[in-house]
C-alpha cells in the first residue's frame, strides 16, 4: 500500500509539472505524459496481458489498459495519464477500505496463541499448542494468551474474553470453572487440565470460521459477478460499434473524433464499482458483526437475515441460563438448614445437575461418615440413611408410595419432597433462570417485523407455556424429542412466505439437526455444545439472545448500502455513457463515473462498520 502511493505521489507530481509548464518543445511534456503513466500503469497493462493469455481478456484491467493506450493513439495523452492516475488513486482507496474492514477481524486473529506451558516430567515447557495432548496439565500466567480449553484444578484469576465474546467486562474463574482458549489471563497464575486438542478447541474453530467466511457469497455478490460476465463483453461490442461506424455511415465524422468517444465509453463502462464495492459491503458487516462478538459465516447468511420471518427458540441455555438453581426451601417441622442438610447428604453421590444445585445451595462441607447408604428411586427419588434417621426425596408419587401427607407445590419446576422418618419434612424448588435479556430480545425482534416467534422444549408442557408466557412468545411446543424439534421445523418452513427466512437458535447437540435444517442456524456459541456451533451459520459468543437483534439491524444496514450503490452506480454509467455516445461528455466525465463513483460506492461500504449506534 506504501509502495502503490510513493507511485501515485509521483506520477501525480510528473503529471501536474507537464500540464503547468508548457515547453517549447510539446514532446518534451507528452514524455512526462508518458513516464508518469508508466509509473501507475505498468502493473496495470502486465496484469491485463497476463489475464489475455490466461484466457480472461474482458476485465477491468483490460479496458484501462485498451482506453489509456487509445487515448495516447489519438494523441490524448494528459486524458490517458489521468484515467490511469485516478483508477490507481481507487484502487489505494479500496485497499484501505480493505484494511480497515479487516482490522476488525484482526483482533480475532490476535487469539491465535504462540505457545503453551506445559506440565512435564515435574518441570515446566515451553511448546506449541498443537504439540499439547488431552489430559495434560498446562500453566497460564498473567498476561497470558489461555491456549487450549480446559477445566482449572489450581488457582483462581480473572480473564479477558473481549476477542471471543466483544464484550470488555473481565471474568472470573476459579477452581473446577471451564475456561476456552483465546481468553487473556489477566492476573493469577492457573493450573489447567486440557479438555480438547488444538485443532478442536475454541480459538482454532473460531479462527477457521473467521478464515472461511468470505467463501461463501451472497445473492448480490454472485448477481455481480454474473453481471460483470456478461455486461463488459457487450460494452466492448458497443465501443466498437462506436468506433467504426459513425464515421463510415455519417457524413463529415472523422473517426479520431468517434475514436475518443468509444475510449471515453470503455472508461465509464468499467464495472469497478459494483465490483469492489459489494463484496467490500459484505466484508465489512462481517468484521463489523464480529467486533459485537457475532460470527457469521459467510455473506449469503449476512444477507439472509435480513429478510428473516419466523426465528424458533430453543428453550434450555438458549432463552434460559439451563442452570438449574434452588429458588425456594419450605420446610415443615425444622429450619430451613436442617432440610437442605438432608437433602445435600441425601443427594451427594449424585451427578444429576438438580443435584448439583441442591448441594451448591447447601453451601458447606458434607461428612460422608455421616451417610450410611443411599439407593436412587428410578423415577421417583432417592432414599437413604442419614446418621440415624431415613430420608425419603423425589417427586409426588414417591410421598404416595410411602403414603406419606404431604403440602402439594403448585410452582412451575421440579419440586423435591422431602420426608424424614416417615414424616412429611418439606419441599425444595429448583427452577431454571430466564436469562436477563431474554425477554428484551423477543420484544425487539417484534419491533423489527419479525412475523412469528416460537420456542420448542424438550421440557414439561406447563413449564414451556409458563416460560413462553412471560416472555411474550407466541408459539410453544413442548415434550419434543430430538427428531420432534426437526419436524416442527419442517411444518414452521412450509408455512413462511417464499422470500422470507427461518431462523432457528439453539445451543445443545440435540439442537444440531434442526439448526442445520433452518434457512438460518443460530448457535449460542460460549456455552453452547460443539456440534451446534459446527451445524450453525452464525456464532453468538456471548450467549444473549438480545445479540440476534443486532445481526438483524446489522444485515438491513449492510443490505440498504448494498442497494444504494447498486443503484447510484448504475444510474450514473447509464448516464453518462449516454452522454459519452453522444459526445456531451469527455474522458474527465468518464474519470469521474468510473473512479468517482468506486470511490463514492467504497466509502458508503465503509458506514458499516460504525456499529456503535445499533442498539
Amino acid at each position: 500500500m506504501e509502495k502503490k502511493l510513493i507511485k501515485i505521489i509521483i506520477a501525480l507530481i510528473l503529471f501536474v509539472f507537464s500540464m503547468v509548464v508548457k515547453f517549447e518543445n510539446v514532446w518534451i511534456n507528452n514524455i512526462l505524459f508518458i513516464i508518469s503513466y508508466i509509473i501507475v500503469g505498468f502493473e496495470i497493462i502486465r496484469k491485463a496481458l497476463r489475464n489475455i493469455i490466461r484466457g480472461k481478456i474482458f476485465d477491468e484491467n483490460f479496458l484501462m489498459a485498451v482506453a489509456t493506450i487509445g487515448a495516447f493513439g489519438i494523441g490524448e495523452y494528459p486524458e490517458a495519464v489521468a484515467v490511469m492516475l485516478f483508477y490507481q488513486i481507487g484502487e489505494l482507496f479500496q485497499s484501505y477500505a480493505v484494511k480497515k474492514s479487516r482490522k476488525s477481524i484482526a483482533s480475532l486473529m490476535d487469539i491465535r496463541p504462540d505457545y503453551a506451558n506445559v506440565y512435564r516430567n515435574e518441570k515446566e515447557e515451553k511448546v506449541s499448542p498443537n504439540e499439547v495432548k488431552i489430559g495434560e496439565t498446562i500453566i497460564v500466567k498473567p498476561g497470558e494468551k489461555i491456549p487450549l480449553d480446559g477445566i482449572i484444578f489450581e488457582g483462581e484469576t480473572t480473564l479477558d474474553t473481549k476477542a471471543l465474546t466483544g464484550e470488555s467486562m473481565p471474568k472470573e474463574a476459579m477452581e473446577g470453572d471451564e475456561i476456552l482458549s483465546g481468553c487473556i489471563n489477566l492476573n493469577g497464575v492457573i493450573k489447567v487440565k486440557v479438555t480438547k486438542e488444538f485443532g478442536e478447541s475454541t480459538v482454532s474453530k473460531i479462527l477457521d470460521l473467521v478464515e472461511n467466511a468470505s467463501s461463501k457469497k451472497s445473492k448480490s455478490e454472485n448477481f455481480i459477478t454474473k453481471f460483470a460476465k456478461y455486461y463488459t463483453p457487450i460494452v466492448v461490442s458497443i465501443a466498437l460499434f462506436l468506433a467504426v461506424l459513425p464515421p463510415l455511415f455519417i457524413s463529415n465524422q472523422s473517426f479520431s473524433d468517434w475514436i475518443y468517444r468509444a475510449l471515453s465509453f470503455l472508461v465509464v463502462s468499467c464495472p469497478c464499482a459494483l465490483v469492489i464495492s459489494i463484496p467490500l459491503s459484505f466484508f465489512s458487516g462481517i468484521g463489523g458483526a464480529s467486533k459485537m462478538g457475532i460470527l457469521i459465516k459467510g455473506s449469503n447468511y449476512l444477507e439472509a437475515l435480513s429478510n428473516v420471518e419466523t426465528i424458533v427458540f430453543d428453550k434450555t441455555g438458549t432463552l434460559t441460563k439451563g442452570i438449574f438453581e434452588v429458588q425456594r426451601v419450605k420446610p415443615a417441622g425444622i429450619s430451613e438448614e436442617e432440610l437442605l442438610k438432608m437433602a445435600a447428604y441425601s443427594e451427594y453421590y449424585s451427578n444429576h445437575p438438580i443435584s448439583k444445585s441442591i448441594k451448591k445451595a447447601y453451601g458447606k462441607e458434607i461428612d460422608e461418615k455421616q451417610i450410611i447408604k443411599t439407593q436412587e428411586l428410578s423415577g421417583l427419588g432417592i432414599s437413604a440413611r442419614i446418621g440415624n434417621q431415613d430420608v425419603l426425596i423425589g417427586n409426588e408419587k414417591l410421598m404416595h408410595k410411602h403414603q406419606i401427607t404431604f403440602t402439594k407445590c403448585n410452582d412451575i419446576g421440579t419440586i423435591l419432597y422431602v420426608a424424614i422418618e416417615g414424616k412429611y419434612a418439606g419441599y425444595i424448588l429448583i427452577a431454571d433462570k430466564i436469562k436477563e435479556d431474554s425477554k428484551i430480545a423477543i420484544n425487539e425482534l417484534k419491533k423489527n417485523n419479525v412475523k412469528q416467534t416460537v420456542m420448542l422444549t424438550g421440557d414439561k408442557k406447563e413449564v414451556g407455556e409458563s416460560v413462553s408466557k412471560e416472555l411474550g412468545i407466541d408459539k410453544v411446543y413442548a415434550e419434543l424429542l430430538p427428531n420432534g424439534k426437526v419436524e416442527k421445523v419442517e411444518e414452521l418452513l412450509k408455512e413462511k412466505s417464499e422470500k422470507g427466512k427461518l431462523a432457528f437458535v439453539g445451543d445443545g447437540i440435540n439442537d444440531s439437526p434442526a439448526l442445520a435444517l433452518a434457512d438460518i442456524g443460530i448457535a449460542m456459541g460460549g456455552l453452547g455444545a460443539d456440534s451446534s456451533i459446527e451445524a450453525a451459520d452464525i456464532v453468538i459468543m456471548t450467549d444473549e439472545p438480545s445479540k440476534i437483534i443486532k445481526a438483524i439491524k446489522l444485515s438491513k444496514r449492510t443490505m440498504r448500502i448494498v442497494k444504494e450503490n447498486i443503484v447510484f452506480a448504475i444510474f450514473i454509467k447509464i448516464a453518462v455513457l449516454i452522454l459519452t455516445a453522444l459526445g456531451v461528455s469527455t474522458m474527465w466525465e468518464a474519470v469521474f463515473a468510473d473512479v468517482g463513483v468506486s470511490i463514492i460506492a467504497i466509502i458508503n461500504a465503509l458506514r458499516i462498520l460504525k456499529i456503535k449506534n445499533i442498539k
